[in-house]
């Protein structure tokens, strides 16, 4: 009996039916059902049952506890400032250095002694905090650079607990800080009101009309819509590097969400490198004993033992412990606290978070040596990166290391202590693999390192002349499986060609790689998902151990990335492509896979971890988006997480929002680090609850929200087909233009397209969407191709896809040092403005600079000056730019520092390099620059201004 409303939203034209992406999930039974422009539809990850029982803590108020902290104690670097906090014991019978006489403490929730400064704060530079998970395991001993530690020895806490982790780039709140809103009437020492301090503001809604501003793209890089708070509580929010939601003012209910016709969901960096990243060490980790939620800076604090929850409101007791000051060494104040005074923070989990003894870390390669994968040249490539690397790979003196190569056959290599030099032992079973030799093809890498070394030096040239055209990489995975799964850890595979023999054998599915048929078609979806479901079963066997699969694709030939895919997308690896990759042909991919490789091989990983998102009461996660298992409803299995793997998740209204003026999100990630310590990072979110409309579009996040619908748009293309996948993007942006329209007086809305805005931009990106390799239908693209881009939409930070789906263009051809940023080093750093991407942005004496995230385009009009020509690209005029050009030489002038500067400005924000290739106006390879202009009109798509139009010609007049 759901009564029905009647729905004001325009039918685009279509002979199908008109797709649309959900904003929430459906509503319970009972709850009148208001018409949403966005049906739901399933999420493309598959739900499985739970391997292991989420723990629950057994605290009690009063329950003794041990003091043992069960772990080793954090190692310690240079960069660290260690502060320890003593026992209560120890507070006791403290003796004062001067005097030797005992100092008397009062008991904790009476004023705080003399000798403490009021307002006391722990020390901090800015640091952002991370948030932590529960998981299986706990090990001690990992070195974070840049962190700050605090130590806290106090009491052990019961078993199940989650632990909390600190470390947060948001900078804390200086003296007291906001800890949350004490009840009516008490006061504790002088704790501020948090839900006082809470103002939400009247944001900017003042209508654009976007036929009327052409040149809408601000001229420097976007920053992300700032919730509407007050300012402590912006001060100590998350980081929206690490964590944002799409609306940064919550919608009070599902009614408001509908109305705005706007996705809400988050999306989370959570184990992003942070400098200054504050660790705690303490058995005791303060959780809510309902909803579990880790303390954080927006909870209440009633009085000197109690406080509530922030997301289900449930009042907690608290721990004598949490009110020991480590900078006084004495009881304090609880938002002296570094829980208190960071929303992102990381702690050293005690030894109850352990059901086995530490993992080491442990690394495997995979090298394809068929004759493809030889005549490419990528060996060469990857094992003189891991010798340059080999002592820069994370771990401690337990780190094993091993490598299987393959052709049709499976080769392993023993590298057994005191032999003069490896062998290479070859099993051609490839139905039923086994180890030749189980106890010395994983070894320890510090014992064994002579003999690594000499493999790694031996494997290019042992291969060198094979004629073998086949590639066993489902019988390799099968070998890796056997030889990791007793201790779990990470699986690097290097793949050049179609997988051809034993299990996991694939055939190209259409000849010419589809490239003759139009790919939007709805049969589209079938090529788009896996054509066996071999990967994915082998992707879940590897996850339950443990084990994540890293996929290198160095391929010029289709080699099935749908279904190859699927042993990294389900085992929580990452996936790299090297399309057209060789030494000789292509040096712009040889440099990037080289620069590549440095990163992955060094960079910090953790291993066994899980990861939970916990939301306010009255809200719920319906769909994540990510590379991952989901072992439960709210918990996602991630044998490995690395700091460049982004996940989103869309969020549901079910029930109002009406128990406070905020609402939370909070995030907890725990992990095994490299030195076997257990640890969890915590990231907390806090965001104002609206009941008006127009302050949802004030607080909108326009990238955030492109971010998610590019994730649903992947999912729609795979469940139905690319072109529902573009019919709905359009529809959103006419749904939301509507939507807006409505809140607007009639006599300013008549034949204007009119946004809010924060959401100026948001036809702008839609339209980018439409153009890119992942959505577009004109020019066809490779399946390969394609389908990398939509996972690599799914799978990475905002960051790194908004420079994909829109990248920045600047004007290098011209630097000055007006309005440059100079840096703590000395060094002055031009900034160019953003340009819109379109041909009237580009003069013919101007040099450009696209940039593009994995790739800097170095676009050269034909009428550049040759003094340019000299002092930047080292040659006499235009025409001896050669065509194209891999890459840009240093020079020693002005000019060329100040391009260098600026372009590794912009490489030092990023994770990964980029390299450079220089192209010509005139040259055959302009396609490669001008399909990035998505302002202009193509053969086969509308301009801006055209799309636009068309948004106009489909609104409710």
């Amino acid at each position: 009996n759901t009564p029905q409303y009647p729905s004001n939203t325009p039918q685009y034209p279509t002979s199908a039916p008109r797709p649309q992406y959900p904003t929430s999930a459906p509503q319970p039974r009972g709850t009148p059902q208001y018409p949403s422009a966005t049906p739901q539809y399933p999420s493309a990850t598959p739900q499985y049952p739970a391997t292991a029982p989420r723990p629950h803590s057994q605290t009690r108020p009063g329950h003794p506890v041990s003091q043992s902290t069960g772990t080793n104690p954090p190692s310690q670097s240079p960069l660290m400032t260690v502060y320890q906090t003593p026992t209560l014991a120890q507070l006791a019978n403290q003796t004062t250095p001067e005097t030797g006489s005992q100092t008397q403490h009062p008991a904790p929730g009476y004023n705080t002694p003399t000798n403490v400064a009021p307002g006391a704060s722990y020390p901090s530079s800015g640091s952002q905090q991370k948030t932590g998970i529960t998981g299986r395991r706990q090990y001690p001993g990992q070195q974070q650079q840049q962190q700050t530690m605090l130590h806290s020895s106090l009491p052990n806490q019961p078993a199940g607990s989650f632990p909390q982790e600190p470390g947060s780039s948001a900078a804390p709140v200086p003296g007291p800080g906001p800890v949350g809103a004490p009840v009516q009437g008490n006061s504790y020492h002088g704790l501020t009101t948090g839900l006082g301090q809470l103002n939400i503001h009247h944001g900017d809604t003042r209508p654009i009309n976007l036929l009327q501003s052409r040149h809408i793209l601000p001229t420097v890089p976007i920053e992300p819509t700032k919730a509407n708070l007050s300012h402590d509580y912006k001060k100590i929010n998350c980081d929206p590097s690490v964590f944002r939601s799409t609306l940064t003012s919550l919608p009070q209910n599902q009614s408001i969400l509908t109305k705005s016709k706007l996705p809400l969901g988050i999306i989370i960096h959570p184990f992003k490198d942070l400098t200054n990243l504050p660790v705690i060490q303490s058995t005791v980790i303060v959780r809510c004993r309902g909803c579990r939620t880790y303390i954080n800076p927006f909870v209440t604090f009633i009085d000197a033992r109690r406080w509530k929850c922030n997301l289900c409101y449930r009042q907690n007791d608290v721990p004598e412990e949490f009110l020991i000051d480590p900078v006084s060494k004495t009881y304090g104040e609880p938002q002296r606290r570094p829980e208190i005074r960071s929303s992102t923070v990381e702690f050293i989990a005690p030894s109850e978070y352990m059901l086995r003894p530490p993992q080491p870390a442990v690394y495997l390669y995979l090298f394809d040596v068929s004759f493809n994968a030889i005549e490419s040249g990528y060996l060469t490539v990857a094992c003189q990166s891991i010798l340059e690397n080999i002592d820069r790979i994370p771990g401690d003196a337990r780190t094993k290391i091993g490598f299987i190569t393959y052709d049709s056959t499976i080769h392993f290599y023993n590298l057994q202590e005191g032999l003069a030099q490896p062998q290479m032992l070859i099993v051609s079973d490839l139905e039923d693999v086994f180890l030749p030799s189980p106890d010395n093809l994983l070894v320890n890498l510090s014992e064994n390192r002579d003999l690594v070394i000499d493999l790694l030096n031996q494997l290019p040239e042992l291969f060198n002349g094979n004629r073998e055209t086949h590639s066993a990489l489902g019988p390799a995975l099968m070998a890796a499986h056997k030889l990791v799964s007793a201790t779990g850890g990470r699986v690097s595979v290097f793949q050049t060609t179609l997988p051809s023999i034993g299990p996991g054998r694939l055939e190209a599915r259409t000849s010419r790689e589809n490239k003759n048929k139009k790919e939007g078609d709805a049969k589209d979806s079938k090529n788009l998902t896996p054509s066996t479901d071999f990967y994915k079963k082998w992707a879940l066997d590897f996850s339950s151990q443990q084990i994540a699969v890293d996929l290198f694709v160095l391929s010029s030939q289709y080699i099935d990335f749908a279904s190859i895919s699927g042993i990294s997308k389900f085992s929580g690896g990452c996936l790299f492509y090297y399309p057209s990759f060789h030494h000789v042909a292509n040096p712009a991919q040889v440099e990037k896979l080289e620069n590549d490789l440095q990163r992955y091989l060094t960079r910090k990983i953790g291993f066994e971890a899980v990861m939970r998102i916990r939301c306010t009461k009255g809200m719920s996660i319906h769909t994540f988006h990510g590379n991952f298992f989901v072992r439960s409803t709210d918990l996602l299995s991630l044998p490995n997480i690395n700091p460049d793997a982004g996940f989103g998740m869309q969020i549901a209204v079910d029930d109002a929002l009406n128990e406070g003026t905020m609402a939370s999100f909070q995030a907890a990630l725990l992990y095994t680090s490299t030195k076997g310590e257990r640890r969890i990072r915590v990231h907390t979110l806090c965001l104002p609850v609206t009941s008006q409309l127009t302050e949802v579009y004030a607080g909108a996040d326009c990238q955030a929200i492109v971010a998610l619908l590019s994730c649903m748009a992947v999912d729609r293309s795979m469940s139905s087909s690319v072109q529902d996948a573009r019919e709905a993007f359009i529809n959103m942006v006419v749904d939301c233009m509507s939507a807006f329209k409505h809140t607007l007086p009639a006599s300013i809305t008549l034949g204007n397209v009119l946004s809010p805005f924060t959401l100026r931009l948001l036809p702008l990106y839609i339209l980018a969407l439409l153009k890119c390799d992942a959505f577009r239908l004109a020019n066809p693209v490779g399946l390969d191709r394609r389908v990398y881009e939509m996972e690599r939409l799914k799978s990475l930070p905002i960051v790194q896809n908004m420079l994909t789906i829109y990248p920045r263009l600047y004007p290098i051809h011209s630097l000055s040092n007006e309005g440059a940023l100079h840096k703590e080093d000395g060094s002055i750093v031009s900034q160019p403005p953003v340009l819109h991407l379109s041909s009237e942005s580009l003069n013919s004496n101007g040099v450009y600079l696209l940039d593009v995230d994995y790739v800097f385009y170095i676009y050269v009009c034909r009428q550049v000056s040759d003094e340019f020509c000299v002092n930047v690209l080292d040659v006499p005029n235009y025409a001896s730019i050669a065509d194209p050009q891999a890459d840009l030489p240093e020079l020693e002038n002005g000019m060329s520092q100040q391009v260098w500067a600026f372009m590794r400005h912009i490489l030092q924000q990023r994770p990964f390099h980029a390299p450079v290739i220089v192209i010509r106006e005139t040259s055959k390879f302009r396609g490669q620059v001008l399909k990035f202009m998505v302002d202009d009109r193509s053969e086969d798509s509308v301009s801006y201004i055209e799309f636009l139009q068309h948004i106009q010609s489909q609104m409710p007049k």
